[in-house]
């Protein structure tokens, strides 16, 4: 193992490839740091050690972010904007057929698809970050208004200083795109997942000493050997796969024979990924949201809507909470497993190859076959999403951690995912070089 390692780094080019990531990633850290214009940055760690927390309506953001959004640094809104205009960029495929037919156009299209993505990108860090700084001159960035120092975040909050704001953390958003792009090509792994990883890498340290000191040692060696087993498990379940066999006949083009070989079609059990987990957590903020700007004025009773939601849908240890998220992840999982996996376009380019599947007729008996398969395997997938975003929740009720929790949720599942693709890529590249790669 460490002789592998040894090689990677006496490999020059990628030697060069790592070096450049980890700049990237100490830019994109420092840049986390950095308080935007006219934030009273005392203040702001005043209420970050008073609360305690980041549970609340903008927790999910701030995770994304490594802690930078309620910081409100020049990252603050992090890399969201740009997985939020992904996501919507690949529902608008199943509504807008042009989007569909520039995906299907190969490179050329995908390059467009970019292109619009970008844009969408800039248009919702400019509505997220309007939204940001309105909530933190109302005071309600922490939700504590009891703290004096919380409804005084910025130094000036005319018009001008607060659009200056709204440029900056707009600005910061397209040089946080432009830094994924740039690990992208001349880095190793997906730029944008790498910086995902250390958004909420960063935060793992600050919520262990958080268990630790508040529940003793005992409860984090716990902690740490259910996050140890979890870690296993999402590793295992991120490597299952159903792999169908597909065969190729024989068939001749001139004097060339093509075909005629054996491959198989690999189905993941959890080809939804995490999209699931952040579908189910936004839309449930949506009331909490709703309800936090319909609050009462002083010594007035709040709406008894109002106060269901704030009792059962504001903090994740109730039990009908914790049941509607688990149920509204099941079924973002089947939507999102039917967009982007299409058995019937499968099927077709399967037959326009020769391709088939033993004991299968191609055509539309390929095409039910592999919904068949799919839907099967979508049932286990998703309860793993649901269980695995669960943990957080357990963990807020029994052992006091906030919604953040290491080892569950969002964060585990990014933070395996992108660490299992980015060793596959090194040992990919590392394999072009030598004979043995980094994984044996």
């Amino acid at each position: 193992m460490f002789s592998a390692i040894a090689r990677v780094f006496r490999t020059p080019d990628l030697r060069r490839k790592i070096a450049f990531t980890l700049g990237i990633i100490a830019i994109y850290r420092l840049g986390a740091h950095v308080p935007s214009p006219f934030v009273d940055f005392p203040n702001v760690q005043q209420c970050l050690s008073d609360s305690g927390s980041t549970e609340g309506l903008l927790s999910l953001v701030n995770l994304f972010s490594g802690g930078a959004l309620l910081q409100l640094s020049i990252f603050a809104l992090g890399v969201m904007p740009y997985i939020t205009a992904t996501i919507i960029v690949q529902l608008l495929r199943v509504v807008i057929p042009h989007f569909e037919t520039l995906y299907k156009e190969g490179q050329a299209g995908q390059a467009k698809l970019t292109q619009y993505t970008r844009y969408l990108t800039i248009a919702l860090a400019l509505l997220q970050s309007t939204t940001l700084v309105t909530v933190a001159r109302s005071g309600q960035l922490f939700g504590s208004a009891g703290i004096p120092e919380c409804q005084q975040l910025l130094t000036n909050d005319v018009w001008w200083a607060q659009l200056l704001m709204i440029i900056t953390l707009t600005a910061g958003t397209g040089l946080v795109m432009w830094f994924a792009e740039l690990v992208t090509e001349r880095g190793v792994g997906n730029g944008m997942s790498i910086l995902i990883f250390t958004s909420i890498a960063a935060t793992f340290p600050a919520a262990m000493m958080s268990i630790l000191n508040s529940r003793g040692v005992e409860v984090f060696l716990l902690v740490l050997a259910v996050g140890i087993l979890v870690v296993a498990l999402v590793v295992f379940v991120e490597q299952s796969q159903r792999r169908i066999p597909v065969q190729y006949a024989k068939r001749m083009v001139g004097r060339r024979t093509y075909g005629g070989t054996n491959t198989y079609i690999p189905i993941k059990v959890n080809m939804a990924g995490v999209v699931p987990v952040i579908f189910a957590s936004s839309l449930l903020y949506i009331p909490a949201l709703i309800a936090q700007f319909n609050q009462p004025q002083a010594g007035q009773e709040p709406a008894p809507w109002v106060t269901w939601i704030s009792q059962y849908l504001t903090r994740g240890d109730h039990p009908l909470y914790m049941l509607i998220y688990f149920l509204l992840i099941v079924g973002f999982t089947y939507f999102y497993v039917a967009i982007t996996f299409n058995p019937v376009d499968v099927a077709d380019n399967m037959k326009k190859y020769g391709g088939f599947i033993p004991g299968i007729r191609a055509g539309r008996p390929t095409a039910e076959y592999l919904d068949y398969v799919l839907t099967r395997i979508t049932l286990p997938g998703s309860i793993y999403l649901g269980l695995i975003a669960l943990l957080p929740l357990v963990a807020l009720a029994t052992v006091g951690a906030n919604q953040n929790f290491p080892f569950g949720g969002a964060s585990i599942l990014i933070i395996v995912g992108v660490g299992l693709e980015t060793v596959k890529q090194i040992d990919a590249q590392l394999q072009q070089r030598h004979y043995e790669g980094l994984l044996r």
